[in-house]
Parts: structure tokens; sequence; C-alpha cells
């Protein structure tokens, strides 16, 4: 098989072909036929078909390859259901993973409860990650998840139904069980998100009116729709690869406040049981800094105030919940408020980590400003989190934050370092391995 049909066969439907692909990728690239262009880039945060994404987990993990970065992660909301393929995925391809998972919880019984925080949608309603899952316990991440999931789900259903009456004038005719569910990995334990929503509606627009010219004056004409000369070129053009994530980047600006229902407490969980349940487990629970933001980097986000006002009071919040890290994605900030909150974090002990969040066919793996003065020591921070989680595989007491690990006492940056070492060190076909270089002393 080419190149080519391996590329396509990677991010195939079906997680076989998707596995003999990475096999067969691996082969070429350990014998020296298949070469890339190495950057220190890394990105432990990547959207996988278990949320919503253009990539199947295989797909993300040898895409995060092809474009030189020596980490990727799968980082689904509401789902850890992409943590087994990425995995070994890693292995056959030869770039070393991480996996978790990103969910809201409620914020509603803090001092923070009616401001919004990072979450754009919704007042006392919060993203946080749970990073660096020890592979054990993924079934257990499963279960937790699944209650959140059926009734995300009974939201969503409502929420199709909401959008259909909005758009049944129109022409378009939404099921949440024929048209939504289809496009999600719902039956492998994947979530169904709001973007899978107006996908389906992308879809319906398209078979609808087709690409071009009609579709344009549709949206404008009939749905009123006022569309950037960029929008409306890139909709113009019938070749455009990136079709249905552009128009549905226009229809989540434009419907999604019309047709969301404000998730309950039923499924937003108190976020202390939230860290509670990522300390039963071993894994890094960090809260998600969004700040203020001045223009958004993915084009759907409005600019709106966020944390930054109250950071010094969030922060204090966080420590008193028991939240080890934060993490924060360095092309969405300015470089005053990531030295800002680094600064913040550094004096209460807490973790940093990165990763930027792909969930469009539109977005590059790389990150380039990772390797920037305020962002570099990210990149050692990913390798100790990669240390973290497979050891911790291996050993629940060498967890970076586990109470009885051998470096307990030692601040901070010390484990970060010492992680991070044996993170670079790592054997990424068999990562497990890691457990031999771990010594008992620094």
């Amino acid at each position: 098989m080419d190149i080519q049909k391996l590329e396509c066969a990677v991010n195939d439907r079906d997680v076989s072909t998707r596995m003999a692909a990475t096999a067969e990728l691996g082969s070429l690239i350990q014998s020296g036929s298949l070469g890339r262009k190495v950057t220190e880039e890394v990105n432990n945060h990547v959207h996988t078909t278990y949320s919503f994404s253009p990539y199947e987990p295989a797909a993300a993990a040898y895409a995060a390859w092809k474009a030189g970065l020596g980490i990727v992660g799968s980082i689904d909301h509401d789902s850890i259901g992409a943590a087994a393929e990425m995995l070994e995925s890693g292995r056959n391809i030869g770039i070393a993973t991480t996996v978790g998972f990103e969910l809201r919880v409620s914020f509603l019984d803090t001092p923070l409860a009616n401001r919004k925080i990072n979450n754009p949608d919704s007042e006392g309603i919060v993203y946080l990650c749970i990073h660096g899952v020890a592979k054990q316990h993924i079934p257990a991440v499963a279960s937790f998840l699944k209650p959140l999931q059926e009734v995300r789900n009974k939201r969503n259903k409502a929420q199709v139904e909401a959008l259909q009456a909005l758009v049944s004038r129109y022409g378009f005719d939404l099921d949440f069980e024929r048209d939504v569910l289809p496009l999600s990995r719902h039956s492998e334990g994947g979530s169904v998100t709001e973007r899978h929503i107006l996908y389906a509606m992308a879809d319906q627009t398209i078979r609808m009116f087709g690409k071009g010219e009609k579709l344009v004056r549709f949206l404008t004409s009939s749905l009123g729709l006022s569309l950037s000369s960029k929008l409306q070129s890139l909709l113009l053009d019938e070749n455009n690869p990136h079709y249905a994530y552009d128009l549905l980047g226009i229809y989540k600006s434009n419907f999604l406040p019309r047709f969301f229902i404000q998730p309950g407490r039923d499924e937003c969980m108190d976020v202390r049981k939230v860290v509670d349940f990522s300390h039963s487990i071993g894994a890094i629970a960090a809260y998600a800094y969004l700040g203020d933001i001045a223009e958004s980097v993915t084009g759907d986000k409005k600019a709106e105030q966020f944390e930054d006002s109250f950071l010094v009071e969030l922060m204090d919040l966080l420590v008193d919940i028991g939240f080890p890290a934060v993490t924060y994605m360095p092309p969405r900030n300015t470089v005053q408020q990531m030295l800002r909150l680094q600064s913040l974090a550094k004096e209460r002990g807490l973790m940093e980590i990165s990763g930027v969040d792909i969930n469009s066919s539109r977005q590059s793996m790389n990150c380039p400003e990772l390797l920037e003065p305020a962002a570099r020591h990210l990149v050692d921070s990913a390798w100790a989190l990669v240390a973290h989680e497979k050891l911790s595989s291996v050993d629940a007491k060498l967890g970076l934050f586990h109470p009885q690990n051998p470096f307990a006492e030692k601040s901070l940056q010390t484990r970060l370092e010492h992680y991070a070492r044996l993170g670079r060190s790592m054997d990424c076909s068999n990562p497990y391995a890691i457990i031999e270089k771990f010594p008992e002393t620094v």
C-alpha cells in the first residue's frame, strides 16, 4: 500500500483498518522509508471523533507525528473512548502519547457561582481537564463518564428539537437519532456535542443547496446571516476541503445561543467530586484558563471578559479545592496574560500544562508559540506529564502528586525536571519500560 492510501486508511471509520495502517506506517518509519522534520513542539490536547474532530485517534497520532511533534495527547469532552487507540497508535508510529478527558463541572456551590469563569455559555459552569490517566484506570473513567453522557444526550435531543423549531420553515428536517448520533462514537463510549448538532445542520444544508453560490444566497437572503467577504469566498469555493467545518462555524456563531439549553447539576457534577475522582485514580486535574478574549483564535468565540478581573481569588479557590495544575493555550493568550498566570501558579505550587485543542480540519497540529520564551517551559511540563502517566501505569506511587512518591518532599520544580528528563529518554515503542530508568534519588 502506498503512503497516500495509508494516510487515508489511518482515518478510516473501521478501527481494525486504522490500526493496521499505523502498524504499516510504523514499519516504514522504523526502516527510514518515511521521515519527517522534527520540532520541539508538543500537543497533549487533541480532540478526536470520540467528541468532535476530523481525526480518528490513530489519525491524530499520525498527523502529530507528521507535523514533527514529540508528544500527542487525546482529550475528549465527556469521553475517554479514544485512549486505548491513541496509546497503541503512538507505540506503532513511535510518538509519545498521553490521554485524558475534558468536562464541565459545577462551581455553583463556590463563591464564584454567579460569574462567567472560563465558559462562554454558562455562569458557574467551568471547563477542566483531567490529564495523565494511567492505562489501568481507563475503564473506571469510562464508567464515571457514562451517566453524564446519558444525561447530556437528553439535553442534546431537546436542543435538536429546539433548533428544528427555528429552522423547519427553511426546509430542514433535523432528527437527533437519525442525523446527529451517527456522526458520533456514542455506541463506543464517545460523547455528543453541540458541534455534532451543527455539523448535521451544515451537512443537510449542503445536501439541499449544494456548494457555492446557491448556498451562500440561502444563508444571506433566506436566513439573513451577515457573512464577511472572507467567509463568502470560502463558501463560494466548491473545492474547499473544509467546507462543512466553515459552515459549522457560521452556524455556531448565529444559532447556538438560540437553541442552547443550559446544563443542570445532573450533567455538571460539583467540582470537588470530580477533583476527588481524579485524585483517586492518580490523574492530574487541571483548571483550564481561558482569559479575557480580545480576538478569537478559533474564529467562533466573541470578544469577552472572563477570569482576569478575579484571577487571584480564583487561583486561591483552585488550591482550596485541591487542583494540582492549571492548563492554558499559548496561541490564545497574550504574553502578559501568561506571565501573570504563571506567577500566580508558581506561588501556589500548581503545575502548568499546555495544549491547543484541535477540533477542526483547519487547525494546525503545530504550535510554534510553545517555543517562545514565555511558554517554552511548557514543553518540559508535557514530557513530565508523559512520564507521570507511564510510570503511574506501572506503579501508582510514582505519580507526580502521589503522597508516597519517592520525591514527594522535593519541590514541584525538581520533580518536573526529573520527570521531564525521564519522558524525553523514553522509548516510544515501549513506553512502560521507563520504569527501569526511575532512580530512588535525584
